[in-house]
């Protein structure tokens, strides 16, 4: 199975097990808008609870705001998005087709890229123990004739953004013979810049309305909020920032299913430093949101730094936290040194002073601050891509099965009766009253036991709980474990503390500060 079909799999399965559907199906729906569904919703809250947990319970100097998503129009020019939010864009006349001209140079590379671990893996295979690796990639004609295109595109690709040079794109386009992934030809227009932010009316009248924007990040609502949350929480630099909530982009070239859309949720955290120190907090947040990621337990191969060579207006430095989706190394988080960027345009834009007395220096100073950002529908994608598997089971019977951490699982316990009768039922219903007010707990008395099982699988529910005849005897039942399949006999009584060792954020919590 390539990796675009296990793609279109998974974004069957998303859909037929209630995480994600289409927005407005039934009117065939709108591009790049999504809606999560009872399980896609679960999960998704799971996630932000484990993001907002790990920031605002394991730092003691980190608090939490929640603000509005219309803001003033003089945020977004002083934050610089109404002169500078752009995106280079391309469209292939034959086709009639739109890209991202950055995004088509990237995908050149990443081709290149591929090659050369293609001959990479065939030269292993052939040469077998005495393969010197290092060897061959300094050596062998074919890698260096594709390293050689891939740097050539990089490097005039790196500059032509740095100095926002639209026809020295599309250049770079033709002379690397790009075609259209539609047409499959080259016959491309000029390249234009787009203004990302969605525009909306506020007034009680058209005539007398004025124009505001959709906030394209949540940042600003951090910033503009500094003194309010400095001053009413005493707090004491440095110190953190973090919000959850939506932003609006009018994505051109929305693609990936929720991986881009036009309608998202970001996790954000602004910390605020010292001048002259941002760039250890930067390092310090660089390894501690790495370790959020890796502690979910999908693999550290998974994910790779991305340092920027082009950097922001706003930043000094940055880097991107890269996961392995089916469609390649992707960005699902980024930290950005911001410097005092944010805060010094939005007192320069207000005329209100901005600033923070450090009674250790005796000095006032518009801090410098160090940002995390990361996309909730990016998370819930690198979830269930990382947590899909089909597996051949030694019976000769398959299973599809979501590998979900279970302290982020939807459901975290089902409860299965085997039979309608007998009493079985008013046991498993007592067994739901004692879980449920701790956990999302499913009861299904339908089907099979091992279509049930099944269901419980497709959805990641970690364990199961059946109730049988011995159940009436002596007050036990069989749990069952998602990934093992292996079944153990409990105490009714001794099921909470069991559910809750199984799906415990903390362990998650604990991994990231060990």
């Amino acid at each position: 199975m390539t990796q675009e079909e296990l793609f279109k799999k998974l974004i069957a399965h998303s859909k037929e097990y209630g995480f994600i559907f289409p927005s407005s199906e039934i009117y065939d729906g709108l591009s790049a808008v999504y809606d999560y569904g009872q399980l896609g919703v679960e999960l998704k809250n799971n996630i932000k609870k484990y993001w907002w947990d790990a920031m605002t319970r394991l730092h003691e100097n980190i608090v939490g705001i929640d603000a509005a998503i219309f803001m003033h129009p003089r945020v977004w020019e002083a934050s610089g998005h109404v002169g500078a939010f752009n995106d280079p864009l391309i469209d292939n006349r034959d086709s009639k087709k739109r890209y991202r001209a950055d995004v088509l140079l990237e995908d050149y590379i990443a081709k290149q890229d591929e090659k050369i671990e293609k001959e990479v893996e065939k030269a292993r295979k052939r040469f077998g123990d005495s393969f010197d690796e290092a060897l061959f990639r300094q050596t062998n004609p074919r890698v260096a004739e594709h390293r050689a295109k891939r740097d050539a595109v990089h490097d005039r690709m790196v500059k032509a953004l740095q100095d926002n040079d639209l026809q020295e794109l599309r250049q770079i386009i033709l002379d690397a013979e790009i075609v259209c992934p539609i047409s499959g030809t080259r016959n491309w227009t000029e390249v234009r810049q787009f203004n990302l932010m969605f525009e909306t009316k506020i007034g009680s009248v058209s005539e007398g309305a004025n124009t505001i924007y959709l906030r394209p990040e949540t940042a600003q609502g951090i910033f503009v909020n500094f003194l309010n949350v400095q001053k009413t929480g005493r707090m004491k630099i440095p110190f953190g920032i973090a919000q959850i909530g939506k932003a609006f982009r009018n994505e051109i070239v929305a693609r990936q299913f929720i991986f881009r859309m036009r309608e998202f949720e970001q996790m954000e955290m602004q910390f605020f430093v010292r001048p002259g120190d941002e760039m250890n907090w930067f390092n310090y947040w660089r390894e501690t949101r790495m370790k959020w990621h890796r502690a979910l337990g999908f693999g550290d191969d998974k994910y790779r730094f991305h340092d920027h060579e082009k950097l922001a207006h706003y930043a000094n430095a940055a880097t991107d936290v890269e996961f392995e989706f089916p469609f390649g190394f992707k960005e699902v988080e980024g930290i950005h040194s911001r410097t005092d960027f944010d805060l010094g345009n939005h007192q320069k834009f207000s005329g209100k002073k901005i600033q923070y007395f450090d009674t250790e220096t005796g000095e006032s100073y518009v801090p410098y601050v160090v940002e995390t950002s990361i996309g909730v529908d990016r998370m819930v994608l690198q979830v269930l891509s990382a947590a899909y598997k089909e597996e051949q089971l030694e019976n000769g019977e398959s299973r599809v099965v979501l590998s979900i951490p279970a302290a982020i699982a939807p459901v975290k316990a089902a409860v299965l009766p085997l039979v309608k009768k007998d009493g079985l039922p008013e046991i498993a219903h007592r067994i739901m009253d004692s879980l449920k007010y701790d956990y999302n707990v499913q009861y299904d008395e339908k089907d099979s036991i091992g279509k049930r099982y099944r269901r419980q699988d497709a959805i990641g529910t970690p364990l199961c709980i059946t109730v049988d005849h011995q159940s009436l005897e002596d007050a036990t039942v069989t749990v069952r474990h998602r990934d093992s399949m292996q079944q153990q006999r409990v105490a009714i009584a001794e099921l909470p503390a069991l559910v809750a060792d199984e799906v415990s954020l903390k362990k998650l919590l604990e991994k990231i500060m060990a």
